[in-house]
């Protein structure tokens, strides 16, 4: 059955691989963000600054779902002004979208908020599922704020279902930050980082997408969920895949001084993206039943650099 789905934050990497996908299955895509997404059947667009309420109200009155992927990307230098933005781009989009659905005579039906898999912080060698604590740091904080933002903007009303989705790295070729590391691979740069043994929890987007879609679709699912493969992998083995999956034979590992100095100055990055990470698993999603179409990372990155692949949100 078509159902009508609002994308908040809809035009960056994931929301418009999201919007592509649902299209493709005869949906009604109504993207919520500052620029228009590329045109496409069935997505239409509405303008939003993700901070008052606007003409964009009405999209959300009588929608079958609502996905909130708003937040500024972490992928920079986090100065205060930046650290600001990321936190408050997240907590007052998602009020905003609760005023308007406290607004209109149908609410949807069920709201898949984005959050992050970074909420467990950077344990060195714990593996988290969704009943381990947060961590501490900027960034299990932003966690807190953000899922409570959702409970706050959903309150008082019962009858829709919500989820949250804490997500860790995805990979696609199309967008995120799998294209910056290819480049860093392509000039003999993508070895070992510190010590190498921080964990790398990844995604494939074909299984993001599927996430999503179970989400918006299966009226068990209820609460938190981690969407990550079952099989998260060390810095180090990340690379080293990577480079074999783009056939370069050396990468040059890089101390963490160094990663320190170059990431802010060369990348224009936080250089603790690199030097930190975590190890979780999808224990509610498995216990569930879900399928993972690339739970091991040698497939995923192999179907994503074959040569007849293509980025997932062009794909039919």
């Amino acid at each position: 059955m078509a159902r009508r789905v609002v994308i908040a934050g809809g035009s960056g990497f994931l929301g418009t691989a999201l919007a592509a996908h649902l299209a493709a299955r005869g949906d009604a895509v109504v993207v919520l963000s500052r620029t228009p997404p590329k045109a496409r059947p069935g997505l239409t667009h509405a303008h939003w600054d993700a901070r008052s309420l606007g003409a964009w109200r009405t999209s959300i009155d009588g929608a079958d779902a609502l996905v909130n992927l708003t937040g500024r990307s972490v992928d920079c230098i986090k100065t205060p002004d930046h650290r600001d933005e990321i936190l408050r781009s997240r907590v007052e989009s998602t009020l905003v979208l609760g005023e308007a659905i406290r607004a209109a005579s149908r609410p949807p039906r069920v709201w898949v908020q984005m959050s992050t898999a970074h909420a467990y912080g950077d344990p060195p060698e714990a593996v988290c599922d969704e009943s381990s604590a947060f961590g501490e740091g900027l960034a299990p904080f932003i966690a807190r704020e953000w899922e409570s933002a959702l409970d706050r903007a959903s309150e008082g009303i019962p009858e829709m279902r919500r989820v949250v989705v804490r997500t860790s790295f995805v990979i696609d070729r199309a967008g995120g930050a799998l294209p910056r590391l290819e480049r860093v691979v392509r000039m003999g740069l993508g070895g070992r980082v510190g010590h190498g043994r921080q964990g790398m929890s990844w995604l494939h987007i074909a299984d993001m997408n599927a996430i999503f879609l179970r989400a918006i679709d299966n009226d068990q699912m209820s609460g938190a969920y981690i969407a990550s493969s079952p099989h998260p992998v060390s810095q180090s083995e990340f690379m080293r895949q990577l480079r074999r999956s783009l056939r370069v034979p050396i990468g040059l590992p890089a101390p963490a001084w160094l990663v320190r100095f170059g990431a802010p100055v060369l990348m224009r990055t936080d250089p603790d993206l690199a030097i930190y990470g975590r190890y979780v698993r999808p224990r509610r999603l498995l216990e569930e039943g879900f399928a993972f179409q690339f739970p091991t990372l040698i497939p995923a990155l192999q179907n994503l650099y074959s040569p007849s692949s293509q980025p997932e949100h062009t794909r039919a």
